[in-house]
């Protein structure tokens, strides 16, 4: 039998309440041992799509397949789930709880207590085991949720807005036990708000808007299709003027004779055009293309913006001088 490229598929998948659509003929396809961001503004349809993944809800209409076979009951033994809105019992004390969560994975007493003295030595959270959930702070019981989720070692991990929370140095030691599992070939749909972490951990995304997908594929490839050959020049000297046919997209005067500019080239026209022209007027420092974020591409998909680069970022480009 041959191993299924994708651990998990959904097929034309739709899902409906009363008079709303949550999920309209939606189909991803979520390669093994990659981190998959699934994207989307506040009602678009994600966490209906994930309540089907872990069954808590059904699809009216598709399918949704994992590793090869229909999604089926037996499968739940081998997904974690972190939710948006955490879960944890307030009364109970750290350890009971997450020994309680792990037997109910299927761990056995021992076996549950070895991870568990494992994970609280990598997150240096020893002496939280007698405490009371609600004596945590949010940042700690977030970091309680998460070994819990992933006590089991799911073999498909889901992860909404993980990082809540946590303040920088937490959310990076999160980050890392994230890239941590994936590279011992867990699987990661990461739910998200935050195009800067998407920017950081996803190999592939889906985008869904008003209950469809509207973009997916790997995120290095999304990116590329989106460039605009636009592009930021740092030098110094006066910039007079430029061709017509380039268009400066933003010009900011420094100090000392500085400058930055951002500069989009019409189709056709080579960078190294550019640069002729530049060499001819100031010293050029720094000439690099300007690759969208994923703050970019979501925002221009979800608004049908057009313009390449917002005014934001043309404000973040211009702080850097």
């Amino acid at each position: 039998m041959t191993t299924p490229l994708y651990i998990l598929s959904a097929q034309h998948v739709s899902k409906r309440y009363a008079s709303h659509t949550a999920l309209d003929d939606v189909s991803i396809q979520i390669p093994k041992g990659s981190i998959f961001g699934l994207l989307g503004p506040n009602g678009a349809g994600k966490t209906s799509l994930i309540r089907i993944i872990t069954q808590i809800t059904a699809p009216d209409q598709g399918e949704v397949f994992f590793k090869g076979e229909p999604l089926a009951p037996k499968h739940i033994a081998h997904i974690g789930y972190l939710p948006e809105e955490r879960g944890l019992y307030k009364k109970m004390k750290v350890g009971d709880q997450l020994l309680y969560l792990a037997r109910l994975k299927g761990l056995s007493k021992d076996a549950a207590m070895e991870k568990l003295k494992e994970w609280f030595r990598k997150f240096e959270i020893q002496t939280w085991w007698g405490k009371n959930v609600e004596d945590l702070s949010k940042g700690m019981a977030q970091k309680i949720q998460f070994v819990a989720t992933v006590l089991h070692e799911p073999e498909l991990l889901i992860l909404d807005e993980p990082f809540t929370g946590f303040d920088p140095v937490n959310a990076n030691l999160i980050k890392d036990e994230i890239l941590k599992l994936r590279d011992k070939g867990c699987t990661i749909i990461f739910s998200t708000h935050r195009m800067e972490s998407v920017e950081e951990l996803c190999d592939n995304i889906a985008l869904i808007d008003k209950s469809r997908k509207i973009l997916d594929g790997p995120t290095k490839q999304i990116k590329n299709q989106y460039k605009t050959n636009t592009y930021v020049v740092e030098g110094e000297g006066k910039l007079v003027s430029l061709p017509s046919q380039f268009d400066v997209r933003s010009m900011q005067e420094g100090e000392d004779n500085f400058f930055k500019a951002i500069i989009r080239l019409p189709q056709g026209v080579l960078p190294n055009q550019l640069i002729e022209v530049l060499i001819g007027q100031v010293q050029v420092h720094s000439f690099v293309e300007h690759i969208p974020s994923m703050n970019e591409i979501f925002i221009r998909n979800v608004t049908g913006q057009v313009d390449p680069l917002p005014a934001e970022e043309r404000y973040k480009l211009s702080q850097t001088m």
